[in-house]
């Protein structure tokens, strides 16, 4: 049992080894791209806390969903963040992936310059709508009689640049439309439907979002139409970008390429140098 521990571990740390001599080029190549995307998710949370200041609290709008669903309350808000974080985990652990399994499709480093890209024209779209109009928050901490609806102004650019986090982040008001989590959780759905290789897990993942829209309606932290905008928006910014970008190199395996016998470590290691060579040089790669 140990020696067939320590043979598969071995397997693995080859295979790992393997993959990071393929992505470090990528890197090395998409870097900016990706730093490019990272720090637009600080401008993007920069001005979600600068329309706090531009917030001013009022009676909460009619909303049909908040008709038909129950409210939550203040104390079960945790559970829509709950579902949220583990979309977010599972959906990051799956993107890298390829470092531990024989059977992969994308490669690291490409499939997150993608995700960033989708995320940061969803984000540009929804910066631009919240400062068209501020509508009165309707999550509890936003109404009126809360001391946290409104925020003093700042003292300093200090105080602005640095946003609180991650108190500012979490009690922000006045950046509904859309919903930013919305965003993320269907770049994350959509770009799993295209690149993801397990269908129940595709099926699963639709669920998911639905119960997320949900949540986040009976918990008031979005109106109804901020979560209804979200869905069609990145829908069809996913789709224009992705006709914009090039297509990824697809490593999944053909009909023919499944070995017979399983691959020795030199067949492995000279297996990962030719498909390193092939990237390198542009060209697609299929086994």
């Amino acid at each position: 049992m140990a020696f067939y521990i320590a043979r598969q571990a071995s397997k693995v740390w080859r295979r790992f080894c393997g993959e990071v001599a393929l992505e470090i080029p990528l890197l090395a190549q998409k870097w900016k791209l990706l730093l490019a995307g990272l720090l637009f998710q600080y401008i993007h949370g920069l001005a979600a806390r600068g329309v706090h200041y531009l917030h001013r609290p009022g009676p909460v709008l009619q909303d049909a969903g908040f008709f038909l669903l129950p409210e939550l309350g203040p104390d079960k808000a945790y559970i829509s963040e709950t579902v949220f974080t583990f979309i977010f985990f599972s959906f990051f652990l799956w993107t890298f992936h390829p470092f531990v399994s024989q059977s992969k499709k994308i490669y690291t480093v490409l499939i997150w310059c993608r995700v960033l890209a989708f995320l940061v024209a969803s984000q540009i779209l929804r910066i631009i709508t919240f400062y068209s109009t501020q509508l009165p928050g309707s999550n509890y901490h936003c109404r009126e009689g809360s001391k946290l609806a409104r925020l003093p102004l700042p003292d300093n650019a200090l105080e602005v640049l640095l946003i609180n986090f991650p108190r500012g982040v979490i009690y922000g008001c006045g950046d509904l439309i859309f919903s930013s989590h919305m965003i993320f959780t269907l770049v994350f759905v959509l770009t799993y439907q295209k690149y993801g290789t397990t269908r129940w897990v595709k099926q699963f993942s639709w669920l998911v979002a639905v119960i997320q829209s949900l949540l986040i309606i009976a918990s008031r932290k979005h109106y109804t139409v901020d979560v209804v905008v979200a869905w069609y928006t990145v829908s069809l910014v996913v789709f224009f970008v992705d006709k914009k970008l090039t297509e990824l190199p697809d490593r999944s395996p053909g009909p023919t390429s499944i070995p017979l016998l399983p691959l020795s470590a030199k067949s492995e290691d000279g297996k990962n140098k030719e498909e390193h060579k092939k990237l390198l040089n542009g060209i697609p790669h299929t086994q």
